[in-house]
């Protein structure tokens, strides 16, 4: 970044905050796949790999997790939205680096 031009550290900025994934569009945490058995002796989960997949979104708040189950019908969308979540923050970290190599500059940053 130290390499860029004042200029193009601006454009840069400016091209990250157009490409930004809709903000109500957005989910945190990590999408969690599991299978169970359900303790029927005659069930085929018995041997085999259980029910399911069965599959919770799982969102560490206040220093505990917490999994919240997520329908099989709604699986793409959450997913999309993790993914949103995360495009989001890379974006973000790159905007601050920017910001701040602005700074380190003396630059004006708006």
């Amino acid at each position: 970044m130290r390499k860029l031009s004042s200029a193009a550290l601006r454009k840069r900025r400016r091209k990250l905050t157009h490409g930004l994934p809709p903000i109500e569009q957005l989910l945190r945490g990590s999408l969690i796949e599991t299978y169970k058995r359900c303790g029927r002796p005659n069930c085929h989960c018995v041997d085999g790999p259980g029910h399911g997949p069965k599959r919770y979104l799982s969102v560490s708040q206040q220093g505990r997790p917490r999994r919240d189950y997520v329908p099989n019908a709604a699986q793409p969308q959450v997913m999309q939205f993790i993914a949103n979540f995360r495009q989001l923050r890379e974006v973000l970290d790159e905007i601050c680096a920017i910001n701040t190599e602005l700074l380190r500059r003396r630059e004006d940053l708006g």
